[in-house]
């Protein structure tokens, strides 16, 4: 469930702003809320379960998360689905970790490796068909099916897990870091929330630089907070490692470049290509094959190589990948430009995130690995939550300055110009007036999808910015052999 809903959402994007007449700002709230919430408590998730039972905990998250979809699926309005994928984030923040906890306490050494294996090869599977059946369901259902699907899916979890799976807990669990809990939810939630209403509301409005100073001195404080409790959520002694800390880093970049990619691709070919979301939803398959099928041989390279050389060579071919992306314009055939820009991609992120997991086990002891990995995961769901937020200003920035440019010669009606500067935070999905002429309304279409293609070029770019920089942190902090 929580594999399938982080990646068919961002399919559905398009049909629930078109739905709910959303603004941009709206559609990244709906993804934002559910990464912000899972980032900032997945390892409360993870403590939790240690505490009172990682099957009750794990229960809690589905139940939780088939509750949520539910109130996904029924939303009249973005405001609604915002707060209901909210509770989403929650519920996916005892679901995720509890289920890898159930593994590691049920297996013993030996059998743990394949167990966890066939857990990934099952995240892999739902990664690569989730957006394909959640783009047929919207192209012939409606988006609410994306979040109805897992209401099947969550009884039969609960059915077998009463059944199977049996209850255990860490005897010797800490106590749960509530207060760091606490500082890093209201600190990622400032500084989101400062960002994207900047767009609308301005940077002088109270509101937007309020949030942005209480979020980041949260930030600030979580540091405080997390270097004087008895248990901390995120012990700061694990960064006094040099590999531990640029594994972060690097996931921290190049994680960002992915989220903001996938927030605003289903867009272009849904909204600018005009491909069917069933196709836009399959479009990232040979990106998610690589990975599956390329994992096990770039796990050897580090046995060969050492870290250091796929954690360089890895970002820089997904930097390249990125730049291809940025070549297509309007009406671009998938199989000559997106295709082969997905397999680069897919075959840079294929080198890269085995040995990125190696390095991030192997930089601390055995006893911490645990905790080493998840608040890897964690640093993976913020950076995407923090990217969409900030370079979703720099989309409408661009989108607004070239779709201005582009109009300006048009002698459209000051009526018309005015409705559209208005909604331009819309993006591509800004819907026209009614009763224009069918060359104004094609005149107009045409400067939409050129001024979201002129954006979506200098966001891609600045995705392979932050991939070069991922691999320039690997050439600097990743050591030349593991532990």
């Amino acid at each position: 469930m929580a594999f399938i809903d982080g990646t068919v959402v961002n399919v559905a994007l398009p049909a629930l702003q078109a739905s709910l007449h959303a603004t941009v700002i709206g559609v990244q709230w709906v993804v934002e809320s559910y990464g912000l919430f899972l980032g900032a408590l997945i390892l409360v998730g993870g403590s939790l379960g240690d505490l009172f039972g990682r099957r009750s905990m794990f229960l809690v998250g589905v139940g939780a998360f088939a509750a949520a979809s539910i109130a996904c699926g029924l939303a009249s309005n973005i405001q609604q689905l915002v707060i209901a994928r909210s509770a989403q984030g929650i519920g996916a923040a005892f679901l995720v970790p509890g289920s890898l906890s159930i593994i590691s306490a049920n297996f013993d050494e030996k059998r743990r490796g394949r167990a966890i294996g066939t857990w990934s090869g099952f995240t892999a599977i739902t990664t690569a068909v989730g957006p394909v059946l959640g783009g047929w369901l919207i192209q012939h259902a409606s988006w609410r099916w994306v979040f109805f699907i897992n209401i099947p899916i969550a009884a039969a979890v609960i059915a077998i897990s009463l059944r199977h799976i049996p209850e255990g807990r860490n005897a010797g669990a800490a106590r749960v870091d509530w207060l760091g809990a606490l500082f890093a939810t209201v600190g990622l939630g400032g500084v989101v929330y400062g960002f994207i209403e900047s767009t609308s509301l301005g940077w002088n409005q109270p509101l937007v630089f309020g949030s942005l100073i209480v979020g980041f001195g949260c930030l600030i404080g979580f540091a405080f907070v997390e270097a004087r409790v008895s248990s901390p959520m995120i012990p700061l002694t694990l960064f006094e490692s040099r590999s531990f800390s640029g594994a972060n880093l690097l996931t921290l970049f190049l994680y960002a470049a992915l989220g903001i990619f996938f927030f605003l691709f289903p867009m272009n070919l849904i909204q600018v290509q005009g491909y069917s979301t069933t196709a836009t939803g399959a479009a990232a398959l040979p990106l998610i094959l690589l990975i599956f099928f390329l994992s096990r041989w770039s796990g050897g390279l580090v046995t060969r190589y050492g870290p250091k050389a796929p954690l360089i060579i890895g970002p820089v071919i997904a930097a390249t990948g990125f730049v291809l992306f940025a070549v297509p314009g309007v009406e671009a055939s998938y199989w000559k430009t997106f295709f082969p820009a997905f397999v680069v991609l897919g075959l840079g992120m294929a080198i890269s995130v085995a040995p990125l997991t190696t390095v991030v086990m192997s930089s601390v002891g055995q006893d911490r690995a645990g905790t080493a990995s998840g608040v890897n995961n964690a640093v993976a769901r913020v950076a995407g939550v923090l990217a969409i937020a900030i370079v979703g200003i720099v989309m409408v920035r661009l989108f607004s300055s070239n779709l201005n440019r582009n109009l300006a010669s048009a002698s459209l009606p000051p009526g018309i110009l005015q409705y559209i500067r208005s909604n331009e935070i819309k993006l591509a999905g800004l819907d026209l007036p009614s009763g224009l002429d069918a060359n104004t309304t094609a005149l107009v279409r045409v400067s939409i999808s050129r001024a979201f293609v002129f954006g979506f070029r200098t966001v891609m770019l600045i995705c392979a910015g932050l991939s070069l920089a991922s691999a320039a942190v690997a050439s600097l902090m990743i050591p030349d052999r593991v532990e």
